[in-house]
């Protein structure tokens, strides 16, 4: 089967970063299903894998985080799919990835591919929708249900994947959304996605957020830059109140005052947490993606799609990862269909 793999970690402008390669097509036994990949999306953690390193990968590597496909075959165990359904996923990092065309997945972190959308649609969400979702309604206490929600909430880095998701979600569950965005187009995104308002990041968010009426917040994501931003979100944050954090800090946090005198509740989110430890509650997962499939398909959630970059091989991935790496990417950015 074709497939994009590494053989070593190189910067995204080597031509030997990522290459085309040919593999055995796998077989499925126990829990898992082997899919037919139409669609990849990327994602900060692909290039975060892919970066250099002295390590080398005998055989190749392959990365990938996010797929939708059609379920070409099941393993002995497996109850949830059959062949032919159309899925989408975001898969276990402990494993071969979404970049080739045929992959192997644990049918639990599984859901089926909301009827609505097409395949490079769907590719773009299940990790960004999984970890928005864990973050606000698994580690942090709150419902997509609760419609009575009078709470406010600050989303640091509201036009990326996961921050599209998450302004959503939250919309979904009644918050009062502010996020942050920097350019006019992100802006604009963030606001369509449903934000009610929207601050500059570079700038300082407390006096902005004074500005719009709120000298607190109830709650915060900080998908962007953990170190940055975690003065001020200890000054912005209402007592009792609770944070979202989703990238590794560079050195050490100081999680005393004002997070202890407020009673602040810290929550880390890394949606690969289930499938890497085989947590007893590993199908949350194919419930939350079939819920979130349910929500698309009704109207009341969008994709985070923003541009088909074109087939799934090495030069496009390459593209699709010095974008990511350029750190100005909106929404998510997709591959679909093999050469």
């Amino acid at each position: 089967m074709k497939a994009v793999g590494l053989t070593r970690y190189l910067p995204i402008d080597d031509p030997q970063s990522l290459l085309d390669i040919e593999l055995p097509k796998p077989e499925p036994t126990g829990h898992d299903i082997l899919v037919r990949v139409e669609a990849i999306s990327v994602n900060p953690v692909d290039t975060k894998v892919r970066a250099p390193k002295p390590q080398q990968e005998d055989p190749p590597r392959v990365l990938g985080y996010d797929a939708a496909g059609v379920v070409e075959a099941v393993g002995d165990q497996v109850t949830l799919f059959a062949p032919g359904d159309e899925v989408y996923y975001a898969g276990d990092i402990t494993r071969a990835g979404s970049n080739a065309q045929f992959q192997l997945v644990d049918e639990r972190i599984v859901g089926r591919k909301p009827a609505t959308l097409d395949f490079a649609e769907a590719a773009a969400l299940p990790l960004t929708t999984i970890t928005a979702w864990e973050l606000l309604f698994h580690r942090m206490p709150y419902s997509i249900d609760n419609e009575c929600n009078r709470r406010s909430l600050l989303v640091i880095a509201g036009a990326g994947g996961v921050g599209s998701m998450a302004i959503q979600l939250a919309r979904r569950a009644g918050f009062t959304v502010i996020a942050t965005a920097s350019r006019p187009e992100t802006i604009e995104w963030c606001r369509s996605l449903g934000a009610q308002h929207v601050i500059d990041h570079r700038q300082d968010l407390a006096p902005q957020l004074a500005a719009i009426g709120f000298s607190q917040v109830d709650a915060v994501l900080n998908l962007a830059d953990t170190d940055r931003y975690w003065s001020v979100i200890g000054e912005i944050i209402a007592p009792l109140g609770h944070v979202g954090l989703i990238v590794e800090p560079s050195g050490e946090l100081r999680i005393g005052d004002p997070y202890k005198a407020k009673s602040i509740g810290i929550h880390w989110e890394m949606m690969f947490a289930r499938p890497r430890f085989q947590t007893p509650d590993l199908i949350e997962q194919h419930r939350l993606l079939s819920r979130a499939a349910s929500l698309i398909d009704a109207g009341e959630l969008r994709s985070n799609h923003r541009e088909t970059l074109g087939p799934i091989n090495a030069a496009n991935l390459r593209e699709a990862h010095r974008r990511l790496e350029s750190g100005t990417t909106i929404g998510k950015l997709v591959l679909a269909g093999w050469e």
